[in-house]
């Protein structure tokens, strides 16, 4: 098997529900940010040989083959094959898993695996509207089979999260201490410049529709306090779920460049990170969110490390209870976690966050001069990827 390595990345700014980034066409988008990681390492783009997308609502835009159409808005050539997938929230951490599967068993040496989503245009269960060419109504695509393990009738995300902070003790105090905490981080993180590698100058249009160019996440809102939090009203179906300790609708891309060892050597690339190890697990389709917790155990087992082995944990925050019950399970160090903020703060473009927090981690491994990070993320469906990255 052969090694893999990330030779460069980047990703757009995060931007709001109807935010700066709403009138990006997702092929022009993910084209764009394809383009940056060839033009950061001065590739040949000729080199490249396959695109593989993250993307969960492939409707509209998003439709047909998102990597393929995006390699026609790129600098890529015709020949350039583009692989579109679909995991829900890990979509773009398959993506790279994907990748790495391609490179490590010699079916190519250099690809790139990206993810993205424009969830202002297409926000969620969009690929469950509409009607057919029939007129008839286009379904609903949770069977019976899947509706009779989640109580057989509509459970949302939300009450999965519900569910979890219950079974883990977790309370909404400490739900929304952890979101105010991510939102800190990732304002102190954007203020002292720790994301400026990892972020592309991407333009857009401002409130007025007026062009602007943006280096910063949209959604971190450093002035959040727990007493605004305590007057939000809950989520329908819970407790005491709220908008507040959830990551917001978010539009953005990414990508990262994936190499064989020989292929980087030979064309006299700098690794930034090597792949250490994958798991993809399924899980309890009820609590449904609970993925990253085997995961977790599964990719260090097959890592040979231990969760003490890790300098930096990116646990995707799609709600507050999710990392919380993974640290409590995992007697994970919480100083380690999502340290300059997660989704809750940096927005969840569903289809782009696992691309996102896999350059987030290797971005700040760099920085701080860490060995070893660890990426993973709950999904819809009940599913849950993880990767760990070692600083090269």
């Amino acid at each position: 098997m052969n090694d893999v390595f990330v030779v460069s990345m980047a990703r757009t700014p995060v931007g709001k529900r109807n935010g700066y980034l709403r009138e990006w066409k997702a092929p022009e988008l993910l084209g764009a940010v394809i383009d940056e990681v060839i033009d950061r390492v001065v590739l040949d783009p000729a080199v490249v040989e396959q695109v593989i997308n993250g993307t969960v609502y492939q409707v509209g835009e998003q439709g047909f083959n998102l990597a393929r159409m995006a390699i026609f808005a790129s600098k890529l050539p015709d020949s350039v094959a583009g692989i579109s997938c679909n995991m829900q929230c890990g979509s773009s951490l398959m993506a790279i898993q994907m990748g790495y599967a391609m490179i490590a068993t010699g079916m190519a040496d250099v690809l790139i695996a990206s993810g993205c989503e424009l969830m202002s245009k297409y926000p969620i269960m969009s690929d469950a509207d509409g009607t057919l060419a029939n007129g008839k109504p286009m379904g609903n695509p949770f069977g019976k089979f899947y509706m009779e393990r989640v109580r057989g009738t509509v459970y949302t995300q939300m009450q999965a999260a519900q569910a979890i902070a219950e079974k883990w003790g977790i309370s909404r105090r400490a739900c929304e201490e952890f979101a105010v905490a991510s939102h800190k981080k990732a304002g102190r993180a954007t203020d002292n410049g720790y994301f400026v590698k990892e972020i592309m100058h991407v333009s857009g249009v401002d409130g007025e529709g007026r062009a602007i160019v943006r280096d910063t996440d949209e959604t971190i809102r450093p002035e959040t306090s727990v007493e605004q939090l305590e007057t939000l009203k809950p989520v329908p179906g819970t407790d005491w779920i709220t908008a507040g300790i959830s990551s917001p609708v978010t539009d953005g891309a990414s990508a990262v460049l994936l190499m064989s060892e020989k292929k980087m050597k030979e064309l006299n690339m700098k690794p930034l990170a090597r792949i250490a190890a994958n798991a993809v697990v399924g899980s309890d389709p009820v609590l449904m969110l609970t993925g990253p917790i085997p995961a977790t155990r599964d990719v260090l087992k097959k890592s040979g490390l231990s969760i003490g082995d890790i300098d930096i944990y990116e646990v995707n925050e799609a709600f507050a209870p999710i990392p919380l019950a993974w640290a409590k399970e995992l007697d994970a160090d919480i100083e380690k976690l999502n340290v300059n903020g997660g989704a809750m703060a940096l927005g969840h473009p569903v289809g782009n966050s696992g691309c996102r927090i896999s350059i987030t981690a290797i971005n700040e491994l760099q920085r701080r001069g860490g060995r070893y990070a660890l990426a993973t993320l709950c999904t819809g469906g009940a599913l849950g990827p993880a990767t760990i990255y070692e600083r090269a």
